[in-house]
């Protein structure tokens, strides 16, 4: 069982920077993809950055390529989402996911956090 809980989120202006973190206890963390979720209200929960289990690897939405970067720290069990040049339409809960990468990659990992909400105004 991994636990994960998010802190970083807020209100910020468009164009402004956040960095949300994701503390990780329980099972150990380094056999994990971990990602990050958002869900808007009204709208679909939608997969925003995934890192590999060795931090090599990541993956990005469309929609925050260039603009989010996803890290891991394995020595504090955290995984990280810096987000710059914010715009209104990144206002979501966002969520963070551990499971192994196809699993958390289709969506469907077994491992959530609560969520932290992250509001953008105009």
């Amino acid at each position: 069982q991994v636990q994960l809980v998010e802190s970083g989120g807020g209100l910020v202006q468009a164009g402004g920077s956040l960095r949300l973190s994701c503390a990780a206890s329980g099972r150990t963390f380094s056999p994990y993809t971990m990602g990050w979720f958002r869900q808007a209200a009204g709208k679909e929960r939608e997969r925003v950055a995934a890192v590999s289990r060795s931090g090599v690897n990541t993956l990005y939405a469309d929609s925050v390529k260039g603009r989010f970067t996803i890290s891991r720290d394995g020595a504090k069990n955290t995984v990280y989402l810096q987000m710059n040049n914010l715009a209104p339409e990144d206002t979501a809960v966002y969520l963070c996911a551990a499971d192994s990468w196809t699993r958390l990659v289709a969506g469907l990992p077994d491992y959530w956090g609560q969520g932290t909400q992250v509001t953008v105004s105009a």
